[in-house]
């Protein structure tokens, strides 16, 4: 499906409901990466994957989470928004800058209801998408400045995930935990 596209998300969302009946866990791991500094049709399309179609989700969600006493949302956002790395990745980290704060203002509103959102923040992760968008040098670059200089990999952000969905960590919410080697401290 297009996540730029709202009637797609709200059609997908209804068919998660239909075939499951309830979601009690939503990780939003989406991320538009157009390069474009400020270009309004670019940055449109960035906010609308990265920040709308994450509303729009919990919007569809949060009413049976909220029924059932239970649920946890977890945006994966970027270690990006706290040192950005390029002028030309302006739509990109303040979407993730958005959802940060989408998530701390949903779980102000929805901690009473049992429902916990957290956010990853994620550091450059050794993906073939990644490869493919940088050069090989940009991975050491990074590598070199992170406390834990390891490569990330996409199993580091998914047992983050794991954790976050889980009951231990059932006292954590409106928090970033960057999953990124110490490259950001926050």
């Amino acid at each position: 499906m297009d996540l730029a596209d709202e009637q797609q998300v709200r059609t997908a969302a209804q068919r998660v409901l239909d075939q499951a009946g309830r979601c009690d866990v939503l990780v939003h791991a989406a991320a538009a990466f157009d390069l474009a500094g400020l270009d309004l049709a670019v940055w449109r399309r960035v906010q609308a994957v990265n920040v709308e179609s994450a509303l729009l989700l919990a919007q569809a969600f949060v009413p049976g989470m909220a029924a059932r006493g239970f649920g946890r949302i977890i945006f994966v956002v970027s270690d990006t928004v706290w040192a950005p790395p390029a002028a030309d990745l302006l739509p990109y980290v303040t979407s993730k800058g958005a959802l940060v704060a989408l998530a701390r203002a949903l779980a102000v509103a929805h901690g009473p209801d049992g429902i916990a959102v957290t956010c990853i923040a994620r550091g450059l992760t050794d993906t073939p998408a990644a490869r493919a968008g940088l050069p090989a040098a940009a991975f050491g670059a990074v590598r070199a400045r992170q406390a834990l200089p390891r490569a990330l990999r996409p199993d580091d952000v998914a047992a983050t995930v794991a954790l976050l969905a889980s009951d231990g960590a059932a006292a954590l919410t409106g928090q970033v935990l960057c999953t990124d080697s110490g490259l950001i401290m926050s």
